[in-house]
């Protein structure tokens, strides 16, 4: 028996970059699925003619069974919005033959197929909800043949032969999310099986599933739960009363950042200093022991990328206070906390793709919050 390469050819996705600048850090984590669909192989009846004419038998017809159900079940890690790693077992279902011969007689040949694959798997978002991907992978396959014959001649030796190998397997399909965490994937993919008998062939697999993405919302709802202050107004520095003795007093930059910083940007503009000025000047007459400086990002960036930029803003504003104000250096703590605290609510602010709409609806996020503890209030 014969498993032949089916006509055509699948379109493999390019495989899309490993890292991006814009990649959000929460899209990491793990998530598992299952795809259930249409296993096809294209069995070699000319081969099995001529093994039969070997044998001194004629065939006078063959009739196939090479459609059948398949079914994976799989798990990944999503190391960013662009590429992951995905692990599974699939079970690629059972195909066969039976051959009419002269003398008369038959000879029917049957394998099933099942194993286990690793696979990276790059991903394109092409909507906040659509994407497209490809995939490239190693698979085990576990081939157990049965073979039967109401002749003398023509069946192997062995009717019941088996074999695992390892072998390549690609693929592509596209994916729909319902929600951040669940989603929909159609996919065609195409598996290199070896039988039992020595022949080598290809299974294709056409396939509908659903994929779940584990814990996605539960770092803004706890970012969420953990932030005591409300929103604040738009203005670009808040400036409450003056201080009280032993007090502290917030001033935040917030939904209006972007008069403070460019986007992506850890340089003061020049439309944001008066607001600073305004700050320096309230608390230029108190006495006060410590200020710190927190700069804050949005969820847009990876991890690190964040925490360089969000210290690089708290600095900015410092050396700022330190340079137009007067205020000594050692009297200014500076830090980065990136987009862990966002202002924004769970769920406002939707979508991956980083679109203008998504970076003015996270602008309350990019913000740089000054906290004051005075021993006197000013004159």
């Amino acid at each position: 028996m014969k498993l032949a390469k089916v006509s055509g050819t699948l379109g493999l996705a390019v495989i899309a970059a490993i890292t991006s600048q814009f990649a959000a850090a929460e899209d990491a984590g793990w998530y598992a699925g299952a795809n259930v669909g249409q296993t096809r192989a294209k069995i070699d009846d000319p081969r099995i003619a001529a093994q039969l004419l070997g044998a001194g038998l004629a065939t006078t017809s063959i009739v196939d069974n090479n459609r059948d159900t398949g079914y994976k079940l799989f798990g990944g890690y999503q190391f960013n919005r662009n590429f992951a790693l995905e692990g599974g077992y699939f079970n690629l279902g059972q195909f066969g033959f039976v051959a009419t011969t002269l003398p008369p007689g038959t000879l029917s040949g049957n394998i099933k197929l099942q194993g286990v694959n690793l696979d990276g798997v790059g991903t394109l978002p092409i909507t906040e909800q659509f994407s497209v991907f490809g995939r490239l992978g190693l698979n085990y396959a576990q081939a157990k043949d049965s073979f039967a014959s109401t002749v003398l001649v023509g069946a192997p030796a062995n009717p019941n032969p088996g074999k695992s190998q390892l072998n390549y397997k690609f693929g592509a399909g596209v994916q729909y999310d319902f929600t951040e965490s669940l989603g929909m994937r159609a996919e065609a993919e195409r598996y290199r099986i070896n039988d039992a008998v020595g022949n080598k062939g290809d299974i294709d697999m056409y396939s509908l599933g659903l994929i779940y993405r584990f814990g996605v919302e539960k770092p803004a709802q706890r970012a969420a739960e953990q932030r005591v202050e409300p929103p604040v107004s738009q203005a670009a520095v808040i400036v409450p009363a003056k201080p009280a003795p032993r007090t502290k007093a917030i001033f935040s930059a917030d939904s209006s950042v972007d008069s403070l910083f460019d986007f992506g940007k850890a340089d003061v503009k020049p439309s944001g200093k008066p607001a600073l000025d305004r700050f320096a000047a309230d608390i230029k007459d108190a006495s006060f022991e410590v200020i710190t400086v927190v700069g804050h990002t949005d969820r847009i960036g990876s991890h690190q990328y964040n925490m360089k930029l969000s210290l690089q803003r708290a600095e900015a504003v410092k050396a700022y206070l330190v340079e137009s104000a007067g205020i000594p250096a050692d009297k200014i703590e500076a830090t980065g906390v990136d987009g862990a605290e966002p202002v924004t609510q769970p769920g406002e602010c939707k979508g991956k793709k980083v679109t203008p709409e998504l970076k003015a609806c996270l602008a309350p996020d990019r913000r740089v919050e000054v906290e004051v503890v005075a021993t006197r209030t000013a004159r």
